[in-house]
């Protein structure tokens, strides 16, 4: 049980691995979930928390929080994955034990920091969505198909099937998993590694075997950030529960939320840290740089087969999907910030769902806070448990959102080598603390008004956005540098990961600009078709 907090603002949020207690293996741990025919059974653990008051440990007890966890990883939470409860995408967490006492504050608080582990258990879990489609049709898969798909993946490569009544929804083996985003794209929820020569090697296998199945069904996938040539009416709807309430409810806070559930995809790395202190600077580090790794990686100029003006359009479509939810947090360079004020700013968020007795109810625009109380009107009575903190975390998307891990979600998703360079981008920097404390001293004197501006222009202008004397392109010359340096200080001979974007940063040029340029010459500017050869997995 290493790990865990030893030094953070705050009596309420210092853990001591020393005054952990736990009457059963830790380490075999699983969380039940609830969703599927093969979901573990409940166990009893008793962890005690003696910084924290006795009430509280009862709940935490009775909701069988597992602190052993780490930030690598994530996507679908169904197991274990290392040691640590994957929250992300469906299935959801299902409650263990009914809670006897509401919850605090302080529950919640300490749920995000018994994240924080020592440098040497720091690992890296990515994340990365492509869009698959019919190789003579160019059509968008259909769930049938998708369904056959996962099931000749898990015969052939042996993985576990994980239902929603009687839909196949995902597939999880070890400590890797994959799942479906609402219009069918194909999710790898990597396990959490040391090294980029790991997680590289792991994506590597898993194109491999999805090619392999895929390609006998007429199947193939593209490396891109937003669907290129079919509008939201041509995605199929995937059968899950959790996004019925959500497709119902985005289009009432905002403009582009289904453009957002049915036509983007993205890479992202997951990644820890030690401390309150160490993940303050991290967050406000990576949220500052998020506009960078945007531009860096943008990757989705066509709209229903035309250019469409920006270079990511799938960056740029979140920005109309709901604005309670999304976002640069500007309250994370405040002085005061920590873990609990990221908990306020969680309460805050609107609720989607309570997922509970393998059911989704609708709890659209209802307030966390009132569920903790027992005062959610479509379950009277019924108390939040951390588990459902857990689904709520899971339903708020910033570009940089902290869990008991730190997510990075500016990147388009793109070919193999982005799916490698986009972790290498941050572990350099983030990883390193001679690296992370150079961008915190690059961006120590940003504004407000600047980080919000970065982020509302790099869509439309990528690398060539102005920024204060020069371009937006020589900042990210000095931050790929120190990614660079950072990777080398690692010590396992990481940095040439970063070919991909010591490139695009020497040139200027972005993915997106060489695919219009492409558009414009080769293709003709008559038609986006050659995307899909172009792109393919």
């Amino acid at each position: 049980m290493s790990g865990l907090l030893s030094h953070v603002r705050g009596p309420s949020y210092c853990i001591r691995s020393e005054n952990i207690k736990c009457m059963v293996d830790c380490s075999s741990f699983v969380s039940n979930i609830g969703n599927s025919s093969d979901a573990p059974k409940t166990d009893t653990h008793l962890i005690s928390f003696p910084s924290l008051r006795l009430k509280t440990t009862t709940r935490m007890i009775m909701q069988r929080l597992h602190l052993e966890s780490s930030g690598s990883g994530s996507g679908v939470q169904y197991y274990k994955r290392g040691h640590r409860v994957i929250v992300g995408a469906s299935p959801s967490t299902e409650a263990a034990a009914i809670a006897t006492a509401p919850l605090k504050k302080e529950d919640l608080v300490a749920y995000l920091a018994s994240g924080c582990k020592t440098k040497e258990k720091w690992r890296i879990g990515t994340e990365n969505e492509k869009f698959g489609f019919e190789i003579k049709t160019l059509r968008p898969m259909k769930y049938e198909q998708i369904a056959d798909l996962l099931n000749g993946i898990a015969e052939r490569f042996n993985w576990e099937k994980i239902m929603e009544g009687d839909n196949i929804i995902g597939l999880k083996q070890g400590k890797q998993s994959i799942s479906l985003e609402p219009g069918g794209q194909f999710e790898l929820s990597g396990a959490p590694l040391e090294t980029l020569h790991q997680t590289c090697a792991e994506v590597n296998s898993h194109l491999y075997q999805v090619k392999a199945v895929a390609e006998e069904m007429g199947i193939g996938f593209l490396g891109i950030g937003f669907q290129p040539k079919w509008g939201v009416n041509d995605i199929p709807v995937m059968p899950k529960g959790r996004y019925e309430i959500i497709r119902n409810y985005v289009p009432k806070v905002g403009s582009l939320g289904l453009d957002v559930m049915y036509r983007t995809c993205t890479v992202q790395v997951n990644l820890d840290f030690s401390s309150e202190v160490d993940m303050i600077k991290k967050f406000r580090a990576s949220l500052a740089l998020q506009p960078i790794a945007t531009a860096l990686f943008a990757n989705s100029p066509f709209t229903e087969g035309k250019p469409n003006g920006y270079l990511s359009m799938r960056s740029q479509v979140w920005t109309d999907y709901d604005n309670n939810r999304t976002g640069m947090l500007p309250f994370v360079f405040d002085d005061s910030f920590g873990f609990e004020q990221y908990v306020d700013y969680a309460l805050d968020v609107p609720m989607y769902f309570v997922y509970q007795k393998k059911k989704y109810i609708d709890c659209c625009g209802l307030s966390f806070r009132d569920f903790m109380s027992g005062k959610l009107s479509p379950i009277p009575g019924e108390l939040a448990t951390l588990n459902d903190w857990e689904n709520h975390l899971a339903t708020i998307y910033p570009e940089v959102r902290l869990k008991r891990y730190l997510e990075m979600r500016g990147a388009d998703g793109g070919p193999w080598r982005s799916l490698c360079a986009l972790p290498a981008f941050w572990v350099g920097i983030l990883y390193d603390e001679v690296s992370l404390q150079s961008v915190l001293d690059i961006t120590a004197d940003w504004t407000p008004e600047e980080r919000q501006m970065l982020r509302n222009k790099v869509p439309k202008s990528g690398l060539k956005t102005p920024f204060r004397d020069g371009l937006l392109r020589h900042v990210a010359e000095e931050v790929v540098k120190l990614a660079k340096d950072g990777l080398e200080r690692r010590g396992f001979k990481e940095s040439g990961f970063l070919n991909e974007v010591v490139e695009v940063v020497r040139t200027g040029v972005t993915p997106a600009e060489k695919l219009l340029e492409m558009y414009h010459g080769k293709w003709g500017g008559q038609s986006v078709d050659p995307i899909f050869e172009e792109l393919l997995y």
